[in-house]
C-alpha cells in the first residue's frame, strides 16, 4: 500500500503516471473539489467515484483557488494538509493540485476515462466536454444529505458566538 505522501503528484507527474494507466488498460477516474473539512459525505462521494474504474485522481483546489471560489476566510484546512488528508484515503489513489478556479486545465491535460461529479453540478461540469469528446463518460453522484463543509464551519461559529 503507497504511503499517503507517494499519492500526491504534480499534474507533470501525473500525465506520466496517466499514459502508465492507459498502457495497462486501466480506467481513470477523476473528481475534484476543495475538501476543506472532511466529512461523511466526502467519503461516501469518494468511495462511489472510486468504483466507477480502477484509479481515482482526486483534484484539489490550491488555497487561492478555494479563497477565489469560497471567499477569504476560506480554506480552513491548508492546501498540503487537505492533500495528504485525501491521500490517506484508501479510496484515492492520486491526488493532485490545480491552481485555477475550475479543473478544465487539469482535465484536458490528464482526459480522464471516467469524471464524476456531485449531483448538485448537473447544470455544468468544469471538463465534461472535454471527457465525452474522448469517449468518456460524466456521472453525478447523489449526496449525503446535509454533510457540507460550509455547513459544519456555519454551526461551529454559531455555537461560539
Amino acid at each position: 500500500m503507497p504511503k499517503a505522501k507517494d499519492k500526491i503528484l504534480s499534474p507533470q507527474a501525473m500525465l506520466a503516471e496517466r499514459e502508465k494507466l492507459r498502457r495497462q488498460g486501466l480506467r481513470l477516474v477523476f473528481t475534484n473539489g476543495c475538501f476543506d473539512l472532511l466529512h461523511a459525505g466526502h467519503i461516501d462521494y469518494l468511495q462511489f467515484a472510486r468504483e466507477q474504474g480502477d484509479r481515482l485522481l482526486v483534484g484539489i483546489n490550491s488555497d487561492s483557488s478555494v479563497q477565489h471560489n469560497k471567499g477569504p476566510k476560506r480554506p480552513i484546512v491548508p492546501e498540503h494538509e487537505r492533500a495528504y488528508v485525501l491521500a490517506g484515503l484508501a479510496s484515492v489513489d492520486y491526488v493532485v493540485l490545480f491552481e485555477e478556479p475550475e479543473p478544465a486545465s487539469l482535465i484536458s491535460q490528464i482526459i480522464p476515462d471516467v469524471l464524476v461529479k456531485g449531483a448538485d453540478w448537473a447544470e455544468y461540469v468544469s471538463g465534461r466536454e472535454t471527457v465525452e469528446a474522448n469517449g468518456g463518460r460524466v456521472i453525478l453522484a447523489d449526496l449525503r444529505k446535509g454533510c457540507s463543509s460550509t455547513n459544519i464551519i456555519n454551526k461551529i461559529q454559531q455555537r461560539t458566538s
